[in-house]
């Protein structure tokens, strides 16, 4: 070797000696027992077997979580598992179990693993606590992922506000929230109620960690779950993701058939865009509010809150054209308290309840689906290029049809728009939020226009 080249290797050797190690992964589990970790609120069995943690269900418990003593904020987390049989089980990341939550109760993020026919492994459960953040139906490519009764490798990032799966390589969810940024990490056994559903096992190895230096996966283009009001994750405007409400101005909007904004019945405040009550009804206070820009083809996300008996709607292909008494003519994604609004009962076949195609199609009702009157609802509207249409509500699709379709126009010739002449065909139009007399509010309004 020559005296230049000896050199050359020596000064490298000594660059890669000085500068910080790029992901160095540490074993969280040592593979011969279970040192380091805990176990939680019920009595599955966890054991050490051929450099495997095995945990065995066991008939009556809860749920049971063999957790790390040490928490974790912001790592890479790498393992496999395999399922013997068909239970569900999840891995704990950022969890907690306070005296003072729940009796000591585990909370906190769940990776799914979900052997069932719904396929929705790589997704993010929120245990104990606010149910399901991204399940799979947001990104259904990746339910294909998952390889029954075999080994399958989970990839976990866990940087800042944004978390990240992969099952078997394929990217599963994207999650933006910030509720817990610290906590454990935890291996689940779920529960079982039936004896017969006893001494089924989940085995998991190679669990290794990187906490150091953390480099990001290469970024993909799945649909972005952001749970932080009124902001756009980098993620989000990577993918084309637009505010299209800032949180804080009218900027962008007006009232419908008006240059300007309401100045009345309308109030931004912390982050709220919301409705007034009134005792006049539909749009007799400040009236609806527009868009000043129109759409085509768009993926559109709001928040709502309803207050008791409280009725609105987002509208879409909204053209101004139809010059009526009452709120601007549209498609609309309904908004109301199925229980208390007598709405509810009018139309045909419910199709006037809350997530309906107004009076043309009713939603699909999912129980896990529905938020509380008081609580904030993720509603969500796909415009497809082809003229096929989405509603979702909190992460289930609820109404799916296409317009232009001799279904379609039959069902406008039985409903209210009989009377407006190419209901609903505009090939562009305005947004619509609409005053219907009574406080509702909005907030993380979003567009993504598609090609």
């Amino acid at each position: 070797m020559g005296r230049g080249l000896r050199c050359s290797v020596s000064l490298l050797f000594i660059w890669m000696s000085l500068s910080p190690a790029m992901g160095q992964w540490k074993k969280l589990f040592n593979e011969k027992n279970l040192d380091g970790w805990k176990q939680l609120n019920g009595q599955a069995r966890y054991e050490v077997v051929n450099k495997e943690i095995v945990g065995t269900t066991v008939a009556g418990s809860p749920n049971s979580f063999l957790a790390t003593e040490k928490t974790y904020r912001n790592f890479i987390l790498e393992l496999e598992f395999k399922l013997d049989g068909e239970s569900n089980s999840g891995i704990q990341i950022r969890s907690e179990s306070k005296p003072d939550y729940k009796e000591g109760r585990v909370h906190g993020y769940q990776v799914e693993i979900d052997p069932s026919p719904r396929a929705w492994t790589g997704g993010i459960y929120d245990e104990a606590r606010r149910d399901w953040l991204y399940p799979l139906e947001y990104n259904p490519e990746a339910k294909a992922a998952f390889k029954k009764s075999a080994w399958n490798k989970i990839r976990v990032e866990c940087i800042g506000n944004v978390i990240r799966t992969w099952v078997n390589g394929v990217a599963a969810a994207c999650l933006v929230d910030d509720m817990t940024p610290e906590g454990f990490i935890a291996l689940q056994v779920h529960s079982v109620s039936k004896p017969e559903d006893a001494g089924v096992k989940i085995h998991f190895r190679n669990i290794l960690i990187q906490t150091e230096n953390l480099k990001p996966s290469a970024a993909d283009d799945i649909f972005v779950v952001n749970t932080i009001p009124n902001t756009l994750a980098e993620p989000e405007s990577r993918n084309g993701v637009a505010l299209l409400w800032d949180g804080k101005s009218t900027t962008g909007w007006r009232g419908a058939y008006k240059n300007e904004f309401p100045d009345k019945g309308w109030e931004i405040k912390e982050g709220t865009l919301r409705v007034l009550p009134s005792s006049g009804g539909e749009s007799t206070n400040g009236g609806d509010i527009v868009t000043e820009k129109e759409y085509g083809a768009f993926d559109l996300q709001f928040e709502f809150k309803l207050t008791e008996g409280a009725n609105s709607g987002v509208k879409y292909f909204v053209t101004e054209k139809e010059k009526n008494s009452g709120s601007a003519i549209g498609l609309e994604y309904q908004i109301l308290d199925d229980e208390k609004h007598p709405d509810a009962k009018l139309g045909a076949v419910g199709n006037r309840t809350l997530a309906s195609l107004y009076d043309l199609i009713p939603s699909l009702k999912i129980s896990r689906g529905l938020h509380k009157i008081g609580e904030w609802n993720y509603g969500r509207i796909v415009v497809h290029p082809d003229n096929r249409i989405e509603h979702w509500l909190n992460g289930y699709k609820v109404v799916e049809y296409q317009r232009g379709t001799p279904i379609y126009y039959a069902l406008v010739a039985r409903s209210k728009y009989a009377q407006w002449e190419n209901f609903g065909m505009a090939p562009t139009g305005h947004i619509l939020l609409q005053d219907h007399g009574n406080n509702v509010s909005f907030r993380s309004i979003k567009i993504k226009e598609l090609k």
